[in-house]
């Protein structure tokens, strides 16, 4: 893969209501790894309160982005991370995973339709305990953030290398 690839990494979520803020939380831990040099290649990394148009600009034209979001499961288990990666499939479902009103697949199809999906688009929706009003995560998705923050530097790292598909690379 070309160094000089565009990858993007965009946090959405509000980090004044608790949980939802767990792409804060990783876009600000990827921010402190790059600033101790620790995060190879230099991806933008970006906040979104979860808008469909802003999360478009923010992918369009990017060769790998990456969406780490909160997300809703039942049964639920706070902490616990999904990756997805899209592809020619659909990511919208009847009943969004987002905490936001319109869901992220919303915006995956709206790109799509318009032919603005990145080359690669990677999600990671970490489960939520708590969207309550208010500053901090809940014990379980503050536990989750570190290990999301290595996993996220990895993928990048293996991007760099040559490697989209998750292996070793050259």
């Amino acid at each position: 893969m070309d160094s000089a690839a565009r990858i993007a990494v965009v946090g959405v979520g509000n980090e004044y209501r608790r949980d939802d803020g767990v792409g804060c939380a990783v876009v600000a831990g990827l921010a402190a790894l790059g600033a101790h040099g620790g995060l190879p290649g230099g991806p933008d990394l970006l906040l979104c309160d979860g808008d469909p148009a802003r999360l478009i600009a923010f992918w369009e034209g990017a060769d790998l982005a990456v969406v780490v979001d909160a997300a809703h499961a039942r049964p639920s288990r706070p902490g616990r991370v999904h990756r997805l990666e899209v592809s020619g499939g659909r990511l919208h479902s009847e009943h969004p995973t987002s905490s936001h009103g319109l869901g992220l697949g919303d915006a995956v199809e709206l790109a799509r339709e318009l032919d603005r999906l990145p080359r690669r688009l990677v999600v990671y929706a970490v489960e939520g305990a708590d969207c309550s009003l208010g500053r901090g995560l809940s014990a379980p998705v503050r536990a989750a953030v570190a290990p999301l923050v290595r996993r996220i530097a990895d993928e990048v790292a293996r991007y760099r290398r040559g490697a989209p598909d998750g292996s070793p690379g050259p």
